[in-house]
């Protein structure tokens, strides 16, 4: 597959023949059970197949369809042992690779939006793509000043392609849900569409990254690349190598899980309160583990001290905005849930609309039903797992349990469903990590509300957030931004100030 398909009816009919797919393979496995051969064994042929036509679909199709399989990678870990292998085989590949689209298209895109003469503006330009994903592909290139760059082209049609896909998928959500269980996909779905025009403007994408790289600058913990140039459908960024976080999964030691989970939820709590925005697209293939020496070789990490390794964060396209950081709210809800005020947390769910004024629960039941998905709070250290968070799924997935029944009663505002979101999906990578992590440390300094009023000495108060001056005036129109590097008719010649040396952005 060489280019993003357009054509309405040619990706309506590829996602439709999914379900058709996972019902004709049900029907195979019957056969061969009747054949004689074991259940078990069937099963697992079954759930292969499956799993390599789910990857090949939603890896051809890129767009909204390779979007939702990045978004379920993560929780695969959720899955039971005896069916994960082979959904994370798949699964975990729509993290970082997707089939490019030919030189020719992404040359005639260059062209048009950066000038017949794009190529004065790089001393190198790679025509074989670096990474390619959901909606666009990342070029290595060297900018005309020397710096090593990553040009992010978009694909033709995309923005056609993300809406499609995402309308054809939300028709047979339901038999997705096997793949994530407690987890209601349409909701997804709904969201990933409302949040379309923010994945395609890369105008907004600049400002986000660039107010993240400003404030994250002499950070020793976190890397977000510099943004070099910007202009519709192409986005150049600082190169950023390192060790992807999907490899550090693969074959990571204990001591690269262990610090890539720490800065993970480090930067998950302490990047609204520092810039007034929420990565909202935390999967594997947007992130990469640097060693602390940039001479050091990033494929191992041998000799490198793994305390000091590095976060590198990529891929900026869906922010949440959270002027005054992550909700009080949120904070004030997990301290008393862990002191055990049940009627305290019962009556802010129900003021915060998470419980509707027409239902009524009892409050130590919700108290129940909270705390055992808050335990990495309650102590130091928590090692997240697969078998902890299977052990979770299948308490609020089983329609017999009473935490079954009482999630089915429970709201989820909108205002809270991409935090929500984000932190389910990045609980799944720590347990895809086993990390070790600290992540009572991490709520202690960076979620108002955690602490108990008479413990919080000397800290800022988040509500007096300065908004980044990169951010600054954002008002959803989309005017303005780094050095204003988006601006339409800017001069390509404008370059932001040098930057501290990084190297690969994800494609999106």
């Amino acid at each position: 597959m060489s280019d993003l398909p357009r054509k309405a009816v040619t990706r309506t009919a590829k996602l439709a023949a999914l379900p058709l797919g996972f019902a004709g393979r049900a029907t195979w496995g019957l056969g061969k059970r009747i054949g004689g051969k074991s259940a078990e064994l069937v099963a697992r042929e079954v759930q292969q197949r499956t799993a390599d036509q789910l990857f090949k679909v939603l890896g051809e199709l890129k767009g909204g369809a390779m979007k939702l399989g990045q978004a379920l990678s993560v929780f695969e870990s959720a899955l039971p042992e005896e069916v994960a292998g082979p959904y994370r085989a798949a699964l975990t590949r729509l993290q970082e690779a997707a089939p490019p689209m030919p030189s020719g298209t992404v040359h005639a895109i260059l062209a048009e939006r950066l000038g017949q003469d794009w190529r004065e503006l790089f001393l190198t330009f790679e025509d074989k793509p670096a990474a390619a994903a959901s909606i666009g592909q990342v070029h290595r290139a060297v900018w005309h000043d020397g710096r090593d760059v990553a040009v992010k082209v978009q694909y033709p049609g995309a923005g056609e392609a993300l809406l499609s896909d995402l309308t054809q998928l939300s028709r047979f959500a339901r038999l997705l849900g096997p793949l994530v269980p407690g987890m209601d996909i349409k909701p997804l779905i709904t969201e990933m569409r409302d949040r379309v025009s923010e994945e395609l403007d890369y105008e907004q994408e600049a400002r986000s990254q660039q107010a993240h790289a400003e404030e994250f600058a002499d950070d020793p913990d976190v890397v977000v690349p510099e943004v070099v140039h910007q202009s519709a459908q192409v986005l150049v960024t600082e190169w950023m190598d390192g060790v992807p976080l999907a490899d550090v999964i693969a074959d990571g030691t204990a001591g690269q899980r262990d610090r890539a989970g720490q800065l993970l939820a480090r930067f998950l709590f302490s990047g609204p309160a520092r810039t007034g925005l929420l990565h909202a697209d935390p999967h594997p293939g947007n992130f990469r583990l640097l060693p602390p020496d940039p001479e050091a070789d990033a494929s191992d990490g041998k000799g490198a001290d793994e305390a000091s390794w590095r976060l590198g964060v990529l891929d900026f396209g869906t922010v949440d905005r959270l002027p005054g950081g992550l909700p009080q709210t949120i904070g004030d809800a997990l301290r008393l849930t862990l002191g055990g005020d049940a009627d305290a947390v019962y009556e802010m769910l129900r003021a915060e609309g998470f419980v509707k004024d027409s239902i009524d629960l009892e409050p130590d039941a919700v108290l129940d039903y909270l705390l055992p998905i808050i335990e990495p709070a309650e102590v130091e250290e928590f090692t997240f797992s697969r078998s902890w968070m299977r052990s979770q799924a299948a308490r609020i997935a089983d329609p017999r349990s009473p935490a079954h029944q009482l999630g089915k009663q429970l709201n989820l505002p909108p205002s809270y469903l991409l935090i929500h979101r984000v932190t389910l999906s990045t609980i799944g990578v720590l347990c895809q990590l086993g990390a070790t992590v600290r992540l009572r440390d991490e709520l202690e300094s960076w979620l108002p509300g955690f602490l108990p009023p008479e413990d919080v000495e000397d800290v800022e108060d988040v509500t007096d957030l300065e908004v980044p001056e990169a951010f600054a005036g954002d008002d959803g129109s989309n005017d303005g931004g780094p050095d204003d590097p988006g601006a339409k008719g800017q001069d390509p010649e404008h370059v932001p100030p040098a930057p501290r040396s990084a190297e690969t952005v994800d494609a999106g």
